[in-house]
């Protein structure tokens, strides 16, 4: 994957979380993003790692919020 075509599908994972997520900043997301793509800074085969960001972010997001519920 190219590093144009990941950032690509990296836009994309954000904009679905931030409409899964409705209730969390557009700036929280974009941070879980950032921090589940800095996971993958150096791992050499760049195919599936939007879809392992999207799924590393999803589970911060999902804690982030049921930490907020409960709070």
């Amino acid at each position: 994957m190219s590093e144009v075509a990941e950032q690509k599908a990296l836009a994309e994972v954000t904009r679905r979380l931030i409409q899964e997520f409705p209730g969390v900043a557009a700036a929280d997301v974009d941070a879980a993003v950032g921090a589940a793509h800095a996971r993958f800074a150096n791992r050499p085969i760049r195919d599936f790692v939007p879809l392992f960001v999207e799924k590393h972010a999803r589970h911060h997001l999902v804690e982030q919020v049921r930490m907020a519920a409960s709070a």
